[in-house]
């Protein structure tokens, strides 16, 4: 159900950009409850000049090396749920593929589950009559 963005500026090698949809994955798993196989994930590179960001913004010093991870998940996890997500998230990244936990801007885009179509042209998920 989740669907995961990470946007970076270009440079990382394949194996950090790798390790990075890994990492987020099993943090989702771990903390979010996520079936392991449920793996939809996209890496958007641009290039460094247009890869802007406060690099102090809210008194966190962030670098170059800036991931910003964007969640699409259906609705209702609590704030104790998402609050364990974002500290695993950072926890993860800073083991593989190594950043800095001020380095992880983590956003959160929840939706109904009617919101979701993983192919063939019909509703994934149906509502409750």
């Amino acid at each position: 159900m989740p669907f995961v963005r990470l946007t970076l500026a270009q440079g990382r090698s394949t194996e950090d950009r790798r390790a990075m949809a890994e990492s987020v994955q099993q943090a989702l798993v771990e903390t979010a409850g996520v079936p392991a196989d449920d793996f939809f994930c996209a890496v958007h590179e641009v290039p460094p000049e247009d890869f802007r960001f406060d690099p102090t913004y809210l008194g966190i010093q962030r670098t170059k090396e800036l991931v910003v991870v964007q969640i699409v998940l259906n609705a209702g996890r609590t704030v104790e749920v998402k609050r364990a997500l974002y500290a695993r998230l950072a926890e993860k990244l800073g083991q593989r593929p190594g950043l800095r936990h001020e380095d992880v801007l983590i956003n959160l885009v929840e939706v109904p589950r009617e919101n979701w179509s993983f192919g063939n042209g019909v509703m994934s998920y149906s509502p409750a009559p």
